[in-house]
């Protein structure tokens, strides 16, 4: 159940924005700069930056408004972590695996 969100990652530094092909939050959007914030939030961009806090240690803060997803991470980006990234929001909303 659930279908998965294409996602096309582009990073500069420390900051990489994720476009999605869905909406995941509305308009004003939501950040979170720890694991603790987004666990409080029962929303979906609250959920989906708990997992992506819990991927990814080295993540230091998330905004998500609308379709995008932009992420700070120390020490910077590298391929392996865009994909570990890009894999946490893909399966977002797939609930079950075949």
């Amino acid at each position: 159940m659930g279908q998965a969100i294409e996602v096309e990652a582009t990073a500069i530094g420390e900051v990489a924005v994720f476009d999605t092909d869905r909406t995941i939050s509305g308009q004003d959007g939501q950040q979170f700069a720890t694991q603790s914030e987004a666990e409080a939030s029962p929303t979906f961009p609250g959920q989906l930056a708990r997992r992506l806090f819990e991927a990814d240690g080295s993540v230091a803060h998330i905004f998500a408004a609308s379709n995008a997803i932009t992420m700070q991470r120390a020490g910077g980006w590298d391929q392996e972590s865009l994909a570990v990234t890009s894999s946490v929001i893909e399966d977002f909303f797939l609930f079950y695996r075949p």
